[in-house]
């Protein structure tokens, strides 16, 4: 069977590197050219949570533990083409339990090196046979094991990251470094029943082998007990007087570790790491507080040894710590004076930071929350604190383990944790009201499957802006925008399953609680005449296409209104009229579709008045010669076939309507003339803009 496959040069990516690859099933090869004398290459996969660990046995997926309980991830054996094999493993991302952040490929070689396989590369191939991702490697030597590549989340969707890292230890060093203990002695194993490889990607066509037989004996692996952050290990400490170096020799565990300085007397102390060229590159330290004793999180480098430079012309201590050593953040306040790490491994929780501002009382305090998931990327952080000066505020954080880092805080300061109740947002399938606080996905039930319903929406606390949305997520994990606090505000109402589905899954972005109330559509009042509200609203509509006057009736200033025209069963939205911010009456089409259920919707702050109010086709003006306009608006061409030429001195597009008021055909100013006749036209724009007929 030839497996056809194709592939975008954008997939072709170097060490380092990462892509986006689809949220489905997928095949993943390692490939290496058929030599004789080649050494075996054995692959496995390492499923980590988000201290970059794995749980426990079962978290490590190779030829004789050939699939993960989740059935997420398995090893379908070796693949032997003409002049190729490939070792073959199946990912099925949307099985992959939340508790997973990476999906680790890595490789071994019992009988030689990494240096003496020829063609070494992985491929990832989506279900449809498109490779999605394509890594060659390059730089291969001495090593015995290798991490050729990881899968990783990132805000809600898959990457692949080409991670090219070797291991002269064997696979054996590799697994200890993920949190595997390792035994000396060698146990018996079965041999594995054969499973059949599956066919590679073009232009590789493998027949399905299995391995002839398996190894004597493997090393016989088992998982620690788990630690709330990193990987202990022996701390390094080096002491000395005046201007020094630190090089931390001893291997140092993937992840970030603690750096702990101590010095005697009131000078100023600087420690900054020292990149590879032996120059200055981030600084540790850099203070003058008396018999400083503080901390710093610091990144070591994967392939050489920290290497950090001490300006102080005292006494000094440097030590390198492991992130348990970090103070832990409980029931009780801490204190603490300048920088220094603590750990938080509570639920979410409102923090009180207290600063006393330092001795001059101006001093700088910074605070800097970094979630476990992003420990490999400490620039990937919330920054919870940057003030100057005395500091008394109450700052949220997450679900931990995580970890507090007074970054900058030459003074006396306190931390004081209070979690909060624990909500279950699951509870709505009962009672139709689903809570919760924070960012959480959700699946909503359907109260009607097949009719649309109303959804009450209420985040008090939040800013009507956009740090507070909700998408939309389909069974890929595709999203799409629904909901933001800048267009809907924070409380208001809402169409859900327009298309009549039974559930939707959707994604909640926002700091505080929140709560999303099912409701039947009945319950929508019903728009026949002139009406008046306030926010975001629903109303049901049962005429025939028409349209309306859309005004903005509240005083403030830049207050987005908008309004839209929604049909179930086909879930299809079409823009009334968008006020952009103005107070003078808008002109728009409500399309409707026979035989379906028209919403007009109102898109505005909760604060903001509105009022709107049906009108004939007739209220739209004909088209002249030459008809000049501004901004949402809706004209009629009733004459014979003629040109139309579109001028627009901003952004500007005009839509042709059909006999439901929908929007068939789009018009702009880039190109024409258009021909039209007998036309109703609803133009949308950032400005003014000008219609010129021409016969």
């Amino acid at each position: 069977m030839i497996f056809t496959a194709t592939m975008s040069p954008m997939t072709h990516i170097v060490k380092g590197a990462n892509t986006p690859v689809p949220t489905g099933p997928l095949r993943v090869a390692v490939c290496r050219r058929k030599v004789p004398g080649t050494p075996v290459v054995d692959v496995s996969a390492l499923l980590l949570d988000a201290t970059g660990k794995v749980r426990g046995d079962a978290d490590l997926v190779f030829h004789n533990q050939p699939a993960h309980p989740s059935g997420a991830v398995r090893h379908l054996g070796t693949g032997d083409g003409v002049d190729q094999l490939a070792e073959w493993l199946e990912l099925d991302l949307p099985r992959v339990e939340p508790a997973v952040q990476r999906v680790l490929v890595a490789a071994s070689c019992d009988d030689g090196t990494f240096g003496a396989v020829p063609g070494l590369a992985l491929q990832a191939v989506a279900g449809d046979g498109t490779i999605v991702a394509h890594y060659d490697v390059t730089d291969a030597a001495g090593e015995t094991a290798f991490v050729l590549g990881e899968f990783y989340r990132r805000n809600g969707e898959w990457k692949f990251r080409a991670v090219g890292q070797g291991w002269e230890s064997g696979l054996a060093g590799l697994a200890t470094d993920f949190g595997i203990v390792v035994a000396q002695e060698p146990v018996p194993v079965a041999v594995p029943v054969p499973v059949a490889a599956p066919p590679a990607p073009a232009p590789m066509a493998y027949a399905a082998v299995s391995k002839a037989e398996a190894p004597a004996h493997v090393p016989h692996m088992s998982v620690p007990a788990a630690q709330p952050l990193g990987t202990d290990f022996r701390p390094h400490t080096q002491s000395g007087r005046g201007n020094g170096v630190v090089s931390v020799d001893v291997p140092l565990p993937p992840g970030p570790v603690i750096v702990e300085a101590r010095v005697r007397g009131d000078e100023w102390l600087l420690v900054e790491t020292l990149n590879r060229r032996n120059k200055d590159e981030d600084t540790v330290f850099n203070t003058t507080l008396r018999d400083f004793h503080g901390r710093a999180l610091v990144q070591p480098p994967r392939d050489r040894p920290l290497r950090m430079k001490v300006n102080y012309d005292g006494d000094w201590t440097i030590t390198v710590l492991p992130l348990s050593a970090a103070r832990p953040l409980g029931a009780q306040t801490i204190n603490g004076r300048g920088p220094d790490v603590i750990a938080y491994t509570g639920t979410m929780a409102d923090v009180k930071v207290r600063f006393d501002g330092g001795a001059d009382r101006d001093e700088w305090f910074v605070l800097n929350c970094h979630e476990a998931e992003h420990f490999d990327d400490l620039d990937e952080h919330e920054m919870l604190c940057n003030e100057t000066g005395k500091l008394k505020q109450t700052v949220p954080v997450p679900d931990g383990p995580l970890l507090l880092v007074v970054e900058h805080g030459d003074g006396n300061w306190e931390l004081t944790a209070k979690p909060l109740p624990v909500r279950d947002p699951s509870a709505g399938r009962q009672t139709g009201a689903y809570e919760g606080r924070g960012d959480k996905t959700i699946t909503l039930l359907n109260p009607h499957p097949g009719r649309p319903a109303l959804v009450q929406y209420d985040f008090p606390g939040a800013k009507a802006d956009y740090s507070l949305e909700v998408k939309l997520v389909d069974e890929y994990g595709d999203e799409d925008e629904w909901l933001t606090g800048r267009q809907r505000g924070t409380r208001g109402t809402a169409v859900l399953f327009a298309d009549g589905r039974a559930e939707q899954s959707v994604r909640v972005k926002c700091a505080g609680d929140w709560t999303l109330r099912l409701l039947p559509e009945e319950q929508a009042p019903l728009l026949s005449g002139p009406t008046e509200g306030r926010g975001s609203a629903v109303l049901r509509y049962q005429g025939p296409p028409t349209l309306m006057t859309v005004t903005r009736t509240s005083r403030g200033n830049d207050e987005h209104l908008s309004a839209w025209s929604l049909n179930h069963p086909y879930g299809k939205s079409a823009m009334i009229a968008d006020t952009l911010g103005r107070r003078r009456p808008t002109l728009g089409p409500v399309w409707v579709d026979p035989g379906g259920t028209c919403f007009v919707t109102v898109r505005a702050a909760e604060d903001t008045k509105w009022r709107l109010e049906p009108a004939p086709i007739s209220a739209a003006p004909v088209l002249g010669a030459r008809t000049p306009g501004g901004w949402y608006g809706v004209v009629r061409h009733t004459g014979p076939e003629a040109e139309l030429v579109v001028v627009g001195t901003a952004m500007i597009h005009v839509f042709e309507l059909d006999e439901n008021l929908f929007p068939h055909r789009k018009l702009t100013a880039s190109s024409g003339p258009y021909r039209i006749s007998n036309s109703i036209l609803h133009v949308r724009c950032l400005g003014e803009w000008t219609l010129e007929l021409r016969p």
